[in-house]
């Protein structure tokens, strides 16, 4: 592979990744700050009435709905580029995200062969195998959330490699969640498909040689 492609894969995955991140500050942060307002709004009000009574119950939402924008926020930050990722590989920052994610809304977390040579693997395709993984994990627990979640990843015969995310959470129901997959295994020149089968969701990423040394 080129240098000049090699770059241009990069720079790709870079864009995708910002509008990524686009999308959780908007779906997650920016709706409770939003919510926020609107609380504190009808507080002040409440106060400005005297009704501490009132009152009372507003701020106790508010500030839930505060710790919920924190934790969200820190889960955002915390994923951009974990610190275990580099320092002691991917499968244990796939066990740190899952078990922030998934794992503590009480799911069963299997990671399968996870255990790759990853210095087959370069850092920009270890970076997009956990943002995939990451993305994926996130989609389950919003839907479901699970009871069990599978994560494995295998070397193909050709030299490339093959994730696998299965859940059995309640059935996807945002489209653009999995075209938003489907789209980062294209910049990556992989393949993309999602299945259901009874109880069980499952995504596939597969990414050739070329792109599994990126």
């Amino acid at each position: 592979m080129s240098d000049d492609h090699v770059v241009a894969e990069r720079l790709l995955a870079e864009r995708a990744e910002r509008r990524r991140i686009a999308e959780q500050l908007h779906d997650g942060p920016v709706q409770h700050v939003a919510a926020l307002s609107q609380m504190l709004d009808a507080l002040t009000h409440a106060l400005d009435s005297d009704d501490l009574q009132g009152g009372r119950p507003i701020a106790a939402r508010a500030l839930a709905v505060a710790r919920d924008a924190a934790d969200e926020l820190r889960g955002i930050v915390a994923g951009l580029e974990p610190v275990t990722l580099d320092r002691v590989g991917l499968g244990a920052a796939v066990r740190e995200v899952a078990d922030r994610t998934v794992g503590r809304r009480g799911a069963t977390v299997e990671l399968v062969e996870l255990a790759i040579d990853e210095d087959g693997l370069g850092e920009g395709a270890r970076s997009s195998v956990f943002q995939v993984i990451r993305e994926a994990l996130d989609q389950a627990a919003r839907r479901g959330p699970p009871r069990a979640v599978a994560v494995s990843l295998v070397r193909t015969p050709s030299g490339g490699v093959e994730l696998t995310v299965s859940d059995d959470g309640a059935p996807e129901r945002r489209q653009a969640v999995l075209d938003g997959l489907a789209e980062r295994a294209s910049e990556l020149n992989g393949t993309f498909e999602a299945s259901r089968d009874g109880d069980v969701t499952t995504v596939r990423l597969t990414l050739p040689p070329s792109a599994a040394r990126l």
